[in-house]
C-alpha cells in the first residue's frame, strides 16, 4: 500500500492525500451518523485530469473508489464500507465556475461547486437555477446529480436530471468522457449523461456539468395554510394550479408532529398560526414577469378556499424576511429530527392523487401494530414525494422500536408499491436500500441494471456496496478477483 499511496501523492500532491485518522474522520461518516466506514486515504484532486490519474492508479492496484461531494446524503451512499480497502475521492477542491452563457441559458461548473455557488453564479447573470435543498450551502452539484436530487421545486422545474444538459465524467478505467454539450436537442444515439445521473457514483465520477438556467424570478408569493387533512391539500393544489398554472413553484405538506419538533429544537422557531391544526401546507408561487396579477390570483383563490372551509387559516408573507421565516420552518425539519434522535425514515413517492390513501392506510396499519408510534410526515406533496418517519416519543422505548426496522419497512414499502409508487423518491439507495430495492424491482429490471454496471465497471471498483450490491456482496466480489 505504501507504493500505492505514493502513486496518489505523485498524481495530486502530498497535501491532497489525507491518511491521518483524525483528518479523515469527517469523510468516513454520513451526515445522519448512521454509517461509519474506513478508508486507506481521502484524496482531494484539483482537476479532472488528476481525478483520472487517481482512478488509473486505483485500477492498477485494485483499490475501490468512493466518490464524495458535500457528504450530505441521507442513505450512506458517500460513506465507505468498514473493510478499509477503498479510498474516498473528494471533489471539494474542484469548485470552479467554468463558464456562463446567458444567451443559451447554460452554466458550466465543476462538480465540487456547492449548490449555493451554482445558484449565485446564475443570479450574477440575471438567471435562475431552480434546484433548492435545505443543505444547499454545503451539498455539491456533483452529488446532487449523482443522486438525482429533488428538493422543493420539482413541481415546476423537475428533478436534477431535468436540469442537466451535459456532463464530464471520469470512467472506471480512468478515461475521461467529455460530454459537456450545451444542447437541448442532440439525437445522436444513446443519451449517455442520464446513465450517470442518479447512479450514485457506481458507474463513474461526474467532474463537471452543463446546467440549464431559467429567467430570473421577479415576483413571488409565499403562504402557510392549515388544512384539515391531506385530501384537502391535494384539492387545494388542483385549484391553485388551475388558477395560477405553472406559477405554483412549491407545494409542501407538514404534519403537526414535524412542526412541533422544529419549534422544540430549532432556536427562534415559532408556530406560524395560532392553531396550525393537524396538517399545514407551505405554498410558493413565482413569476418571471414584473407584473401580471400573481398576488391577486393567488389571494382570490385562497380566499375562496377559506370561504368554502377547504382551508382553516392562512398567513401570507408580506416581506422577504417573513417568507424566509416560513421556509425555515419547513427546511429545519430534518435537523430537528436529527436532534430529537433516531427514527425509521422513508423517502417514498406515489401519484399525487394517492397521497391521502397512502397516509390513511399506512397510519392505520402501523398504529394497529404499535399504537404509540409517532408519525412524522412531511414533504413534497406537489410531486407525490413524502418523508414518512417513525419513532417512539418516549426515548427509552425507541431503541426496541428501531430494531424492528425491517418489519416496519415491509408495511410501508409494500403499501407504496401497491399504490404504484417508489421506495426511494429523491434520496437514492446508497447502503440503506440496496437490499430492500431487490424485493420490489422486477428480475428484468435488475438484470438490465446489472448489465449496465458490468459494462462500465466490470471489476466492481466504483462505490462498492451501494445501489446494487450490499457490503457483504461487495467484499465477496472483491475477494473473488
Amino acid at each position: 500500500m505504501n507504493s500505492f499511496l505514493e502513486g496518489l501523492v505523485e498524481a495530486v500532491g502530498r497535501e491532497a492525500v489525507v491518511t491521518a485518522a483524525a483528518d479523515m474522520a469527517a469523510c468516513l461518516q454520513d451526515w445522519r451518523g448512521r454509517y461509519r466506514g474506513a478508508a486507506l486515504a481521502v484524496v482531494r484532486p484539483a482537476s479532472t485530469q488528476e481525478v483520472a490519474m487517481v482512478v488509473q492508479r486505483c485500477v492498477e492496484a485494485g483499490v475501490p473508489i468512493v466518490p464524495q461531494g458535500g457528504n450530505t446524503g441521507l442513505c450512506g451512499g458517500a460513506t465507505p464500507l468498514a473493510d478499509g480497502r477503498s479510498i474516498v475521492l473528494s471533489l471539494s477542491r474542484m469548485n470552479r465556475i467554468r463558464s456562463i452563457d446567458a444567451d443559451n441559458n447554460a452554466l458550466c461548473v465543476d462538480a465540487g461547486c456547492t449548490l449555493a455557488q451554482v445558484q449565485a453564479a446564475a443570479a450574477s447573470a440575471d438567471r435562475f437555477f431552480p434546484l433548492s435543498l435545505a443543505s444547499e450551502g454545503s451539498c455539491q452539484i456533483g452529488g446532487n446529480l449523482s443522486t438525482n436530487a429533488g428538493g422543493v421545486q420539482v413541481l415546476r422545474y423537475g428533478n436534477a436530471r431535468d436540469m442537466v444538459l451535459g456532463l464530464e465524467v471520469v470512467l472506471p478505467d480512468g478515461r475521461i468522457w467529455d460530454g459537456l454539450r450545451a444542447l437541448r436537442k442532440d439525437n445522436t444515439g444513446y443519451d449517455l449523461k442520464h446513465l450517470f445521473v442518479g447512479a450514485e457514483g457506481t458507474l463513474g465520477i461526474i467532474t463537471a456539468a452543463v446546467l440549464k438556467l431559467f429567467p430570473a424570478i421577479s415576483q413571488s408569493r409565499v403562504a402557510w395554510v392549515s388544512v384539515p387533512d391531506p385530501a384537502a391539500a391535494v384539492t387545494l393544489l388542483g385549484i391553485l394550479r388551475g388558477v395560477c398554472g405553472d406559477r405554483v413553484t412549491a407545494f409542501e405538506i407538514v404534519g403537526h408532529n414535524a412542526l412541533e419538533l422544529v419549534v422544540r429544537h430549532i432556536p427562534g422557531s415559532r408556530l406560524p398560526l395560532a392553531d396550525p391544526g393537524p396538517w399545514s401546507v407551505l405554498i410558493e408561487l413565482s413569476d418571471t414577469l414584473r407584473s401580471g396579477g400573481l398576488s391577486e390570483a393567488f389571494d382570490a383563490a385562497l380566499a375562496d378556499a377559506l370561504d368554502t372551509g377547504l382551508v382553516g387559516d392562512a398567513v401570507i408573507a408580506t416581506t422577504q424576511a417573513q417568507a424566509q421565516a416560513l421556509w425555515s420552518l419547513r427546511e429545519s425539519i430534518s435537523e430537528a429530527q436529527r436532534l430529537e434522535g433516531v427514527s425509521i425514515k422513508h423517502d417514498i413517492s406515489v401519484p399525487v392523487s394517492r397521497i391521502p390513501a397512502f397516509l390513511e392506510c399506512a397510519n392505520a396499519a402501523l398504529k394497529a401494530e404499535w399504537p404509540d408510534v409517532r408519525i412524522v410526515a412531511f414533504g413534497h406533496i406537489g410531486d407525490g414525494n413524502l418523508h414518512y418517519n417513525l419513532s417512539k416519543a418516549v426515548a427509552q422505548d425507541n431503541p426496541a422500536f428501531i430494531a424492528l426496522t425491517t418489519q416496519v419497512n415491509r408495511i410501508v414499502h409494500d403499501l407504496v408499491v401497491r399504490l404504484g409508487g417508489s421506495i426511494s423518491a429523491e434520496h437514492g439507495l446508497g447502503q440503506l436500500k440496496c437490499d430492500e430495492v431487490r424485493r420490489y424491482k422486477s428480475a428484468v429490471e435488475l438484470d438490465m441494471m446489472k448489465a449496465v454496471k458490468k459494462a462500465f465497471d466490470p471489476r466492481g471498483l466504483m462505490n462498492p456496496g451501494k445501489v446494487l450490491t450490499s457490503g457483504d456482496e461487495a467484499l465477496e466480489l472483491k475477494g473473488s478477483k
